[in-house]
């Protein structure tokens, strides 16, 4: 499978490395988002399999579009489109030219997630009553991180497409589709330094708590930011109607159960960048799916539909007014 990439962050420094070590993948180039000349050259490559699309999300859109109009296979980072509207447009896209259309939603692919989900599905917790899930991060704020994209709401930022576009996602992969959503959205660092130096306001959310409900009765609370003075290793706690499984900082597992006993499951600390280890297993998985080894259909495939389902939650959280902490 030949891959060109788009996005000289992420993608050069994830996605480009694990096609590449990927067995029966060939990363043919990397081009920067900014370069929309380089971005159309690539597009129009024939002899690629798949354009992997890293941008920032307010050019996911023109990216996604010029490799479905080229008849290219598609993988598109996290959220696909600025809001359901958007990504439906891109879903429609997809299918109408025929071609794979796929989402990195890669933490499906995480060993503890999915040992997570394991219990979930067996039953082995009893049917799936609550989940609480706290990840507290000082991420932009220590150091501080300057203004960009990621600081105004037009151009897709927020911590809520950012961060929670991946929780949302977990959600719909444990319990099933989410029926009904609540944010209460907060912003703690109401200005970051701009590249003249001078100091520049932020539009959006850097932290939200969140409530959901899903179709299996299972409820969901969120805890989040990226804004805090230190960083705590995320928790994630699933309640069922016979067991508790506690995940920490994705490093293990703690299983309870009703009768007092204990099981745990543990594997090493990531080494690197957390997303190495699920990115590794998912590119097998996209690989197969776009050599026609496998379907496009299942749990461990995300697709723009599952896009779509995400960002039509996103639009919900992201309606919640925004508290500014003076």
């Amino acid at each position: 499978m030949r891959v060109g990439i788009i996005g000289a962050g992420f993608g050069r420094r994830v996605a480009a490395p694990v096609f590449s070590e990927t067995p029966g993948c060939d990363v043919v180039d990397v081009v920067s988002a900014r370069d929309e000349a380089a971005v159309a050259r690539l597009c129009a490559r024939p002899d690629l399999d798949l354009v992997s699309v890293h941008s920032p999300p307010f050019r996911h859109a023109a990216h996604t579009r010029a490799a479905i109009d080229a008849g290219h296979a598609v993988l598109c980072d996290k959220p696909v489109g600025l809001n359901a509207d958007e990504t439906t447009h891109l879903l429609d896209a997809a299918a109408g030219a025929g071609v794979v259309h796929l989402v990195n939603f890669e933490f499906r692919h995480d060993p503890m997630r999915r040992a997570l989900r394991d219990l979930v599905v067996s039953g082995r917790l009893g049917p799936p009553a609550h989940m609480t899930w706290v990840h507290l991060s000082s991420g932009s704020r220590v150091p501080l991180r300057p203004f960009g994209w990621l600081f105004r709401d037009e151009l897709g930022g927020g911590w809520i497409r950012a961060w929670a576009s991946h929780a949302v996602d977990t959600v719909r992969w444990l319990f099933g589709e989410i029926t009904d959503a609540e944010a209460r959205r907060r912003l703690d660092v109401t200005e970051r330094p701009a590249p003249d130096g001078a100091m520049a306001a932020v539009d959006v959310e850097d932290g939200l708590s969140a409530w959901l409900r899903t179709d299996t009765g299972a409820t969901v609370t969120l805890e989040s930011t990226f804004a805090a003075p230190a960083s705590l290793p995320p928790r994630i706690v699933v309640q069922g109607a016979t067991g508790v499984a506690e995940c920490v900082a994705d490093t293990g597992i703690v299983v309870r159960d009703e009768h007092g006993g204990r099981t745990e499951e543990k594997r090493p600390p990531a080494d690197g960048d957390p997303h190495l280890e699920p990115m590794r297993r998912w590119a097998e998985v996209v690989r197969d799916v776009v050599d026609g080894n496998r379907p496009a259909t299942g749990p461990d495939v995300p697709t723009f539909a599952d896009a779509v389902a995400c960002a039509r939650v996103l639009d919900q959280l992201r309606a919640a007014p925004l508290e500014v902490r003076l």
